[in-house]
Formats: structure tokens, sequence, C-alpha cells
């Protein structure tokens, strides 16, 4: 994706081209400030937080030549970290060639500014390298435009003090004269002018999606959606159960566009199933509003599918950032406060424990592997086990010759029961909600 601000010629994004990133391999080092979370449940472990990290690096083929976890006692303004906290990384990357360096933690302007005068190289934080895979990845006009508006305004955010060629004055012209506007009001004045535009395209894109939902309902079928953390292998298990092709790799981010296929169920139900945009703990605030559109289609499902890798060292912390995130939805009215009855736990990577059966499945969760296939089918059992429970049993006494309206509860309900009658046809059949309403309007 190609944006520009408009101002100074950089891509509306968190790294810098011109520091080198069009050249592999980019050798980068990776530093996390630690500190014990303030919440209640168990915190991430440090080393596994690291090794997130350094995947989230190597997602945008960084080479990591030097990792390191550094307690943080004190946040200090200026550079986050301590003074010998600052020079040990310093001597750490000597030498090794290092274009940027990570640091997994939120930096201000200044202290990214005064890092990268320290260390002598490109230095981003974790917004801005997250900013930068999603700027990546992004492959439809509904993703490049949800990412372009993220980045303008993580960079609107950095116009303060980080940038010294803005502290110039530019004259005013025409007859007026004056000082004019400061290079900083002009560059947030511009950026302003394109995140407005990208908001009304992308209110035009949710239109056009909206549009296709209503199509869907019209068709209709149920919409199943798979959500989890990044990586755990939503995407493989999407390909395992409609033989899609869709890009699959063992990397954070590889999915970032939403993508839908159509499923058949055991009992000959068939569903749309939707795969979607991996979580992560920390996502920047940015991001989660720019995606609203795309988890627009969580909004819509009838059953959620959280996927765990449940090999994951972590595993239950990713869960409960995955939570967390649709707990955050539910708060602020996105989806409907009830979703934890529409989900259904998914205990991906089975294979790397030795099977299904050595996956320890409570509260009615599924263990499964995409990779051998193990499990799939009690998947798709418990989708349909649980579309059934949404829908609501009705009966209805329709006309004879009414062929239309007993046609429509064929094609979009569950007949389970007839009665052919000389004045109707009784008929007993299980419909979603919405297509109880339909049908009844339609009466």
């Amino acid at each position: 994706m190609a944006a520009e601000t408009g101002t100074n010629g950089h891509r509306a994004g968190a790294l810098d081209r011109r520091a080198g990133f069009s050249h592999a391999p980019i050798r980068a080092a990776v530093i996390l400030p630690w500190e014990r979370p303030d919440r209640h449940d168990a915190p991430r472990a440090a080393d596994a937080r690291l090794a997130e990290a350094v995947g989230l690096a190597a997602a945008i083929g960084l080479v990591v030549v030097h990792s390191a976890t550094l307690p943080l006692r004190a946040r200090r303004p200026s550079t986050l970290l301590g003074e010998g906290q600052v020079d040990l990384i310093n001597r750490a990357i000597a030498g090794q060639s290092v274009t940027i360096v990570i640091v997994d933690a939120a930096l201000t302007p200044v202290q990214q500014r005064n890092l990268e005068r320290a260390w002598g190289c490109k230095v981003i934080d974790r917004t801005g390298l997250i900013l930068e895979i999603f700027g990546e990845r992004a492959a439809t006009r509904e993703g490049a435009l949800q990412v372009e508006l993220a980045h303008l305004d993580y960079q609107r955010s950095r116009l303060v003090r980080s940038w010294t060629h803005l502290e110039r004055q530019r004259g005013g012209f025409g007859f007026l004269g004056g000082p004019g506007e400061t290079q900083i009001e002009a560059d947030r004045r511009l950026i302003g002018e394109r995140i407005a535009r990208l908001r009304k395209e992308l209110e035009q894109v949710r239109r056009t999606r909206g549009l296709h939902r209503t199509a869907r309902r019209r068709v209709p079928f149920p919409v199943v959606a798979l959500v989890g953390y990044t990586n755990a292998g939503k995407s493989t298990l999407f390909n395992a159960m409609t033989g899609a092709g869709v890009y699959a790799k063992e990397q954070l981010f590889a999915t970032l566009d939403p993508t839908m296929r159509g499923l058949g169920l055991p009992s000959g139900r068939r569903v749309i199933l939707s795969d979607t945009v991996g979580f992560i703990s920390e996502l920047p605030t940015e991001l989660v509003a720019a995606f609203r559109a795309t988890l627009e289609e969580v909004a819509e499902a009838d059953a959620i599918l959280h996927v765990r890798d449940a090999a994951h060292p972590d595993t239950l912390t990713q869960r409960a950032d995955v939570i967390g995130v649709l707990d955050g939805m539910a708060r602020d009215g996105m989806i409907d406060p009830a979703w934890p009855g529409r989900l259904i736990e998914v205990l991906n990577k089975a294979d790397l424990l030795g099977g299904v059966d050595r996956v320890p499945a409570r509260n009615g969760a599924v263990a499964v592997s995409a990779i051998t296939g193990e499990g799939i089918p009690a998947l798709q059992a418990a989708i349909d086990t649980r579309i059934a429970e949404g829908m609501e049993l009705a009966d209805y006494a329709i006309a004879q010759g009414d062929g239309a309206r007993l046609a429509w509860l064929y094609e979009h309900g569950e007949v389970i029961g007839r009665q052919d009658a000389e004045d109707a046809i009784r008929v007993r059949v299980r419909l979603l909600p919405a297509d109880r309403a339909r049908f009844e309007r339609l009466a």
C-alpha cells in the first residue's frame, strides 16, 4: 500500500523506507522493557512476550541479531529505560550493523527521538511495528484503507517535538503576507484532511459490506466466524474445513483481510465460514478503531469459533487477550453482550501434543489438528449443534396451493415435521430468529 502524508514524502507508516527497509536482510534488535502487569490474572511470562516480539519482527523479514529483556523499575520520561540500560544496549548492538531497534512498549515521540540519538539507528515501538506489519499484509482495498487510516492516526500523534523541521515557519502568499502557518500546523492539517477522506471511503466500504450481508441473509446461510490470537492456526483450519487456498503460514499476522467460504455441515445445513484478522495483546488503539468494519463479521456471526494454539506455553494468557477484545466490543455495542452463548472454543495444534486425546478439552471445547484433520468432524458437529440451538421452533399452517411460502420454509429453515390435510399443510420448522421474523412479516 502506497500512502503519502503529502508533507514530508514519507509513507504513512511507522518505518522509514529510507532507513533501508526496501533492501533485505535488515538486521534488528528487539528490546522488551518488562514490568509486572497491573492486572489480577497471571502475568504474561517475559520470555513468551519477548519471543512474540521477535516473531513480529520476523514477520516483516527482519533478521534479529540481538534480543533482551530489561527490568523496568521506573519509567523515565526522556528514554523510558534507565541510563545504564540505554548504554548496555548501545554496547550490545555496537559492531552488529543493526539498522533498527524495536522497543516492545509504547514510546512517546520524545523517547523515540532520544533513543535514536543514543543508539544511532532507527527506533520504533510496538505500535509502530504492528502497524508496519499490517501495512505490508493488507491486500484488499478495505484492508489498505483501514491500515492507512491507522498509520495516519498514529503519525498525527507523532507531530510533537519529534520532527526538527517542524519548527520552521512557512511564509504566507498573495497580498496578505504575514508569518503564515508553521510546518507542523500544515502537516497536521493535511493529515487531517486525508483522514477525513479515508473515513468517507471506509464508510462506503461498510455500506457495501452491509449490502453483501443483506444479500447473504436472503440466501440465507448462518455465519460462523473464526477468531483467535494471531498464529493460532485460523487460516490453516479454515483451509482444512473448506478446501480453500487461503494464505496460511507459521507466521504472526499471516491473515489480515476477511475471507469467506461456504461450508457443509453433517446435518446438510450450509454455513458461511469467515476467517478474520488475529488478535494480539496491546493491539494499537488506532487499529482497533480502523478495523471496525472487519470485525463486523464477528458481530453478524451466528457462531464464533475461538481458535487457540493449545500447544503454546502462553495459551491461557492469549485466551484472556481474545476474550478481553470481544468483551470490549460488547461494551462498545459492536456485538451482542450475549456473545459467549455463541462461542465454541477450538483447541488447535493437537498434533503437537500427541493427538486430540491428549488435549484437555473442558466446557464444551473441541480439540483439533488443522494439519492432520483429526477432530474436524467433531468440530463440524459442534457447529451444527450450536447453530441448531440458536434456531427457534415454529408451527405454521400453509394454505394448499401456496407453494411459494412452503418452498421458502424449506429453503430457509429445517422442516422437521409435516402433515398434509385437505385445508392446509401443517409444518413444524426450525428457523433462525431473523428468518422467523421475515417469514411472519410475509404472511
